[in-house]
């Protein structure tokens, strides 16, 4: 074993010790910057003063050893240690337990997606955890991608006249108690309210899982007649649904924001379009703005919404798990609620006046799923990756090629050009951040940006100024030097082109592996093992809640002994009847349950392993 260095006489520099700890400060500060803070939170931080402290001593001729004065900055960062440790609340976003190197990520999303999924969601700041098991902080940056979201859709449905409200939390047991039915599938999940203070409430609330019961009691009294049709309204806002499976930040939690449109219409046909028109709304969300192919389709009878006719849905699906996810959902109530709620009007048909007609209604919603299923999508392992048309910063500019020997002239050139062309991309409705923090290097930048998936970068330093150009990194492409060179003439052109290309890019992967992941087959022998492979399957089904219940258990059985992509050995269920015909073709008679006598199937369903 090497023999360790003599101890310094004393009152003379350690110099091998000084070199010890200033190796240890510079690591702990960079540490920190990674985790996001800022130079002056960064060098007030305790355990950087403590360093320093004895850095200073060091230098001042103390020994390694040798016992000191405790300083302020210690003594409060071994209070703070010896303080009980808050207990961690289930399902949150754990701490990981070792730092990556440059403070990347320490899992990668091949190896371990909850882990993965878990860590990028908290370096790359969009979730941090709260002491309710089940819900979660939504942080700046997750909030900008939901505003990207819901001032995109708000504009689309204000375009086909729905009009925005709001409507209370909370729900009357009077209320609940006429549409039971509807009510008994959120049973388990329903978060009822029965104390104020230390007494009981007389009626228990509840707190809305979802506010067709809340809102239908309104509609009948302002539907009187034919001409107060159609009613068209929304409301974005929470819902809570007392999960007690495991919750999945943005994919499953007790709380989320959603959107839930409810629409009353005279008519049947207006009724029935709507719904659909909405279902393309939502297939334009996940594809325009996240880049995120889906199938478009209608559920089973086992999965439609309680109380509706039908239920159309888009499904989503993650390369990683195998597994699909669903988008959105719109749902046909048809005259279910209008009956139990008395919306009625009388038939403007009826030359006696006298029939009553029930009015014709659809609900549908879109949540903050939307955001997990881009993560899980898009995000890679050096963290997340935004789709342009969803991120609240589509470009991050960062200045580059300043030294020691640069001049004043062309510090200040850089800066005034810098901010010259965040004005003119700002001005041209591009989503920019100037970073001319100087408190970090240019390599640090780069990492945070990357960690928190911009989805493009430009780099501009004096030389880039002098020959009229910039260079552009996209989030997407991971060769650092492989980058795109853009023309100060044609600043935002180029931008624009190279945020399109990103998008393109984005959506293009994910479409090629999702449809390489998806099986068209006919007998039972094929189900499983595509299956267990990771992939969707398309399978001619009768449509029987008992048959799909049978081919849920059946794969979860033939799973057991077998290799599971994903990991998860759970059984298959329905996804949906797709709409499009590319899904229909060469679809036989016979239902694939081995047991099932029905030979009169006309459609494919989609299969899969699901969140």
């Amino acid at each position: 074993a090497e023999a360790a260095p003599a101890a310094a006489p004393a009152g003379a520099v350690n110099t091998a010790e000084v070199e010890k700890v200033g190796a240890e400060l510079r690591a702990l500060k960079e540490k920190l910057k990674q985790e996001g803070k800022s130079g002056k939170e960064v060098n007030s931080s305790p355990e950087v003063q403590a360093l320093v402290a004895r850095l200073n001593d060091l230098k001042s001729g103390g020994a390694a050893g040798s016992p000191k004065a405790e300083s302020k900055a210690e003594a409060k960062g071994k209070a703070k240690k010896e303080k009980a440790p808050k207990p961690e609340a289930e399902g949150t976003v754990e701490k990981t337990k070792q730092q990556a190197k440059g403070g990347g990520l320490v899992n990668k999303k091949a190896d371990n997606v909850p882990e993965w999924y878990a860590e990028v969601i908290g370096k790359g700041q969009l979730i941090e955890k709260y002491p309710v098991k089940g819900c979660f902080i939504l942080r700046p940056w997750a909030y900008k991608l939901w505003e990207q979201i819901q001032g995109w859709l708000d504009k689309n449905i204000k375009e086909i006249g729905v009009e925005n409200c709001y409507f209370p939390m909370f729900i009357p047991k009077c209320y609940m108690e006429k549409e039971s039915d509807h009510l008994e599938d959120f049973a388990p999940e329903l978060a009822m309210v029965t104390k104020f203070g230390n007494e009981d409430i007389d009626e228990p609330v509840a707190i809305r899982p979802t506010s067709e019961t809340a809102m239908y009691a309104a509609y009948s009294d302002w539907v009187q007649s034919h001409r107060d049709l159609p009613i068209k309204l929304n409301q974005w806002c929470s819902v809570v649904r007392w999960e007690v499976k495991q919750t999945t930040p943005f994919l499953r939690t007790r709380e989320f924001l959603w959107q839930e449109g409810h629409t009353a219409f005279a008519e049947k046909a207006p009724a029935e379009a709507e719904v659909l028109a909405i279902l393309e709304l939502y297939a334009r969300v996940y594809e325009e703005l996240l880049a995120v192919p889906v199938v478009r389709g209608t559920k089973t009878k086992a999965e439609t919404f309680p109380g509706a006719d039908y239920t159309t849905t888009v499904e989503a699906f993650i390369p990683a798990t195998g597994r699909a996810i669903q988008g959105a959902t719109s749902h046909h109530l048809g005259q279910n609620f209008s009956k139990m709620f008395e919306i009625s009007f009388q038939d403007p048909k009826d030359p006696t006046g006298q029939k009553i007609e029930y009015a014709y209604q659809n609900s549908w919603g879109l949540t903050q799923r939307t955001i997990g299923v881009m993560v899980m999508v898009h995000g890679d392992d050096k963290g997340l990756v935004l789709p342009p048309n969803a991120a609240g910063i589509q470009v991050v500019m960062v200045p580059v090629g300043i030294k020691a020997t640069s001049t004043e002239e062309e510090k200040t050139t850089l800066a005034q050009v810098s901010k010259d062309y965040e004005k003119k991309l700002s001005d041209a409705g591009i989503r920019v951040l100037l970073d001319d923090d100087n408190s970090v290097s240019p390599g640090w930048k780069f990492n945070q940006w990357e960690m928190k998936g911009v989805p493009l970068r430009i780099e501009l330093g004096p030389m880039d100024i002098s020959k009229g150009q910039f260079m552009m990194a996209k989030r997407t492409v991971l060769d650092p030097k492989e980058k795109v060179v853009g023309k100060h003439e044609s600043l935002v052109e180029d931008v624009k082109r190279t945020l399109q290309e990103i998008h393109d890019q984005l959506y293009s992967k994910s479409l090629a592996e999702r449809d390489s992941r998806m099986a068209s087959i006919d007998k039972w022998e094929d189900f499983s093992p595509n299956l267990n492979a990771g992939k969707l399957v398309l399978i001619p089904f009768c449509g029987e809640p008992e048959c799909e219940d049978k081919i849920k258990e059946k794969s979860k059985e033939e799973a057991q002994e077998v290799e599971v992509a994903g990991g998860l050995k759970m059984g298959a269920k329905s996804l949906c009847v797709p709409h499009e015909e590319k899904y229909q073709k060469d679809c036989p008679s016979k239902c694939i349950f081995p047991d099932c006598p029905n030979n009169n199937v006309k459609q494919r369903t989609l299969f899969g392993r699901s969140y």
